[in-house]
């Protein structure tokens, strides 16, 4: 009953906060997400990154009726891992652990004054499932995070059950197409951009397939940190993970993974970190993410691809149902 009830009422609370933000009646947020409701409570967990004090938020939510097995969602680079939360509701109910972590530099944990790596955030999550006592689990990744989730499976490999990337980012070298681009550039950019361009930018490059009102709080859980007076250093920690894109690709890894692999990829889903920067002639080749995928999950020793018709990035957002089927089928499977 007990549990039931906080899932009520965190529940009740997450919504709510999308309702005021929607309404606009919202003081601005801190750079931690200070004001922006997750749906189950946050723990934080102490870290030291690069001689660096930081915290790791994370969201820890039992089974229904536990089955032993525990999964780690991974979030992408523009969303709060509280938009896992319809999907943290179907594991649960399903018997599942379920662990959310927001990585450092993202949502409710630290913002770094440094760059951010790959390896560091593997380290800081398999710190987290130590702090929790797990000592294996399975990994749900979406976008940036599926990039995580290839080194986490490729450094800790007894760790690792199942794989699960969902229309992940790094399928390809961006730094193929791409040039290089200064730091202070890109936050000159960022710094101009406006919610209503950003909602323009996440429909064109998601191909977003969502309502209007179901995007809001997440234009809002960005913007409303420009209130902030930590705005600059949370500004500095959004590019940091722009530039981590960029710098350390995990293409070259994704063939060596031996866990079992599934690839759930949105089929009008061509999202390219960097690809209006790219030249005009290669932006085309950019972003064929599905096929992509299929190309990588040929090389690998136990993997395969789904991909959902009319969906765009946000899959598991849009097509609800039958990523459910595919990722509790595929997590089944021994």
């Amino acid at each position: 009953m007990n549990r039931l009830f906080t899932s009520v009422l965190c529940g009740a609370l997450f919504f709510l906060s999308f309702a005021l933000a929607c309404a606009g009646e919202r003081e601005p947020y801190g750079i931690g997400l200070e004001g922006f409701s997750y749906p189950y409570p946050v723990g934080l967990l102490p870290l030291v990154n690069d001689g660096e004090q930081v915290r790791m938020a994370y969201m820890d939510i039992a089974a229904a009726q536990p089955n032993g097995r525990a999964v780690v969602l991974l979030h992408g680079r523009n969303f709060p891992s509280s938009y896992w939360a319809p999907v943290i509701r179907t594991l649960s109910d399903s018997g599942y652990r379920v662990v959310v972590p927001d990585q450092i530099g993202f949502g409710k944990s630290s913002k770094p004054s440094g760059d951010l790596h790959f390896d560091t955030l593997a380290r800081n999550t398999i710190a987290l499932l130590d702090h929790l006592g797990i000592t294996r689990a399975d990994i749900v990744a979406h976008s940036l995070g599926g990039m995580l989730g290839v080194r986490i499976a490729r450094a800790y490999t007894d760790r690792v059950a199942h794989l699960v990337l969902t229309a992940p980012i790094g399928l390809e070298d961006y730094r193929l197409y791409v040039p290089p681009t200064p730091t202070e550039k890109i936050i000159e950019s960022e710094d101009k951009q406006t919610a209503d361009g950003y909602r323009k930018q996440l429909e064109t490059n998601y191909s977003l397939k969502l309502p209007y009102d179901q995007v809001t709080p997440f234009i809002d859980a960005r913007f409303n940190i420009k209130g902030s007076a930590e705005y600059p250093r949370w500004l500095r920690a959004f590019v940091a993970s722009a530039q981590l894109i960029y710098r350390e690709p995990v293409v070259h890894d994704i063939p060596l993974i031996t866990e079992p692999t599934l690839f759930i990829m949105g089929a009008d889903d061509h999202n390219a970190p960097g690809k209006p920067n790219a030249p005009e002639a290669l932006r085309p080749k950019m972003g064929q993410n599905a096929e992509l995928a299929k190309a990588l999950a040929a090389k690998m020793a136990n993997a395969r691809v789904e991909v959902i018709p009319d969906t765009g990035h946000l899959v598991f957002l849009e097509a609800p149902a039958k990523y459910d089927e595919l990722v509790l089928g595929f997590l089944a499977a021994r």
